[in-house]
């Protein structure tokens, strides 16, 4: 028996929905600024978000410097928009970074328990992005603001 959803349920899911948008938009926004860099506006059409799991967003700058910026139940962090031609892509950069960021903590041969955590974190996130990158089908509404 499929279960009926009420206008209430609807309208509840999509203010979540909403809330974890504008929370991850500010999430991303507050991270370049601790780096030192200001964003000034977003381009939403090239912007993609799949709540509960990432959001990516292309923040631009008045110094006009464009970055992606990676939101979510995942670490938050930047690139170069020049490391990846659309969200998509974004997604798989990040995924790669993470792999190799993780491999070099690794390498380091520390045994600080918390970096070796964050390590294994990277791994997991980064495999997970990666399998979000392949699927055809969370792609499918180029054109809409999520996957």
């Amino acid at each position: 028996m499929s279960e009926q959803w009420t206008q209430e349920q609807i309208a509840q899911a999509e203010k979540a929905r909403t809330e974890w948008v504008r929370e991850q938009f500010q999430k991303a926004n507050q991270y370049l600024a601790g780096k030192g860099i200001l964003p000034d506006n977003v381009t939403v059409s090239e912007s993609r978000y799949l709540p509960p799991y990432f959001a990516v967003w292309k923040l631009n700058t008045k110094e006009k410097q464009s970055y992606w910026v990676i939101s979510g139940d995942l670490p938050t962090d930047h690139i170069a928009v020049s490391a990846a031609s659309n969200a998509r892509e974004a997604v798989r950069a990040f995924s790669l970074h993470w792999q190799l960021k993780a491999q070099q903590i690794a390498d380091s041969g520390l045994q600080d328990k918390t970096q070796h955590e964050f390590a294994n974190l990277l791994v997991k996130r980064a495999h997970n992005l990666y399998d979000m990158f392949n699927k055809d089908e969370l792609w499918q509404m180029e054109s809409a603001s999520e996957v």
